[in-house]
């Protein structure tokens, strides 16, 4: 296989190792997938602030998010399906983070259980969740997630409706339900063998692992979809966030922010933190990038809750391009599910020491040895 130089690269090799309708899962966007680009386009727009002869022999990459430090001010963001990428994916992804020394969150549609990533890791990792219209349900999984030591609840409020991916029907992983679906899935599943063999024949049991209880017998990719319409509750409101703060004693994260009003009631509500982030493009296209929305939300509540960023993060100068526009810190999405298509385990720990060196550079060429040093200075025609 190919060497990765930039974390970028990664989604070319993953491109080449995955099943047709699983990279378009991961790579692709809501409708025209506008918001898809623009949150890779406004994010290399911005320019550093290039500062010389400081000295910058020493840098501090380390970093606190909700009581705990961390090597780097990143995380891996909960992804869905993320352990069809490559054998139980999502373990092969908390491992490499706590060699990193940073978090791993997990998402509700993992296909690994809570349970079994949580042992694959001494660290503790974080839990996604999404508002769902059974409560008895969310209530065991939050039971499930303080018993497997999980540490911070990352609340999703973006998604109470699905959105609509127009690459996932044209790849036949939604909308072909059936043998006609299952037919064409296996079919692009075949021309990829080494996939087909790792995760498909070694990678058993192919389910949803915190949602199968629920779904039962029905685990196929038709289902999972149909699951998540009917049961992601759109009556969702800030009302609800009392339910979850009863049921959770932990930091609470709000996931999906955009609006400077909807980051004011979070914090007004008690969360300690929040992300911004328009869910990667993938859910109501045409909204700002989070770069472009960023700003506002951080000058707003960024002494009142910890803020997150993201969307559109590739590389290590668009992480300290996150951290200057006002984010305490990054998580990182598609840079690494790329890298565990790519390489499993391995990829995820070189994609992350590859988002480490671009920093460094980026860090000593704008003179921010520190990453509380990284401001809006750190930015031309951006500074507060």
């Amino acid at each position: 296989m190919a060497k990765a130089a930039s974390a970028l690269d990664y989604r070319e090799l993953a491109r080449r190792r995955l099943p047709h309708f699983l990279f378009e899962y991961i790579d692709g966007g809501s409708y025209a997938e506008v918001t898809l680009r623009r949150n890779v386009a406004d994010l290399e727009a911005i320019a550093l602030r290039q500062r010389v002869l400081t000295d910058v022999s020493t840098l501090d990459l380390t970093t606190t998010l909700f009581g705990r430090e961390q090597r780097l001010p990143v995380a891996l963001a909960p992804i869905g399906l993320a352990g069809m990428n490559a054998r139980r994916g999502e373990v092969q992804a908390a491992r490499a983070a706590e060699k990193a020394g940073i978090p791993f969150c997990l998402s509700t549609v993992s296909a690994c259980p809570i349970d079994e990533v949580a042992q694959a890791s001494t660290q503790p990792i974080w839990f996604q969740l999404y508002m769902i219209r059974d409560r008895g349900f969310m209530k065991d999984l939050l039971a499930q997630a303080r018993a497997a030591g999980c540490s911070t609840l990352v609340f999703t409020v973006d998604m109470p409706v699905p959105g609509s991916r127009y690459r996932d029907y044209r790849s036949g992983l939604a909308g072909a339900s059936g043998f006609a679906g299952s037919f064409r899935r296996t079919v692009q599943a075949m021309l990829r063998p080494a996939w087909a063999y790792d995760v498909g024949v070694r990678g058993r049991p192919h389910q949803l692992g915190n949602v199968a209880p629920v779904l039962g017998k029905n685990t196929g990719l038709e289902d999972f979809f149909a699951w998540m319409r009917n049961n992601f509750d759109p009556t969702v409101s800030w009302k609800d966030l009392e339910f979850i703060r009863d049921s959770w004693d932990g930091p609470l994260v709000i996931k999906g922010i955009l609006d400077r009003e909807d980051a004011i009631a979070a914090a007004d509500l008690g969360a300690d933190g929040i992300v911004v982030s328009n869910h990667g493009g993938r859910q109501l296209d045409g909204v700002p990038s989070t770069a472009q929305a960023l700003p506002a939300i951080a000058d707003a509540v960024r002494d009142r809750l910890t803020v997150l960023a993201d969307s559109g993060v590739r590389s290590g100068l668009d992480v300290v391009r996150m951290l200057a526009l006002g984010a305490h810190g990054v998580l990182l999405g598609r840079a690494w599910v790329y890298a565990l298509a790519a390489a499993g385990e391995a990829g995820v720990t070189h994609m992350l020491q590859l988002v480490e060196a671009e920093m460094r550079v980026a860090m000593a060429l704008t003179s921010c040895t520190r990453i509380d040093r990284i401001t809006r200075d750190a930015l031309v025609n951006l500074r507060a």
